[in-house]
């Protein structure tokens, strides 16, 4: 289920604070930095993002 637009524009990466691109419609909901040297990947768990750096996934 997609974030609501409002959300999604207040978020942003807490590592690097580029914006959050929205792929929660995904199988695997994830909220994507789009920070060029950053790109961490914020899981999304029952509707709710987890913005802890520590829970992130670092690109492939």
């Amino acid at each position: 289920m997609p974030l609501e637009a409002g959300l999604l524009e207040i978020l942003a990466c807490p590592a690097c604070r580029a914006p959050l691109s929205d792929r929660t419609a995904a199988e695997t909901p994830e909220l994507i930095c789009s920070g060029a040297d950053c790109g961490l990947a914020y899981p999304v768990r029952d509707d709710i993002p987890v913005l802890l750096v520590d829970e992130a996934r670092r690109p492939a």
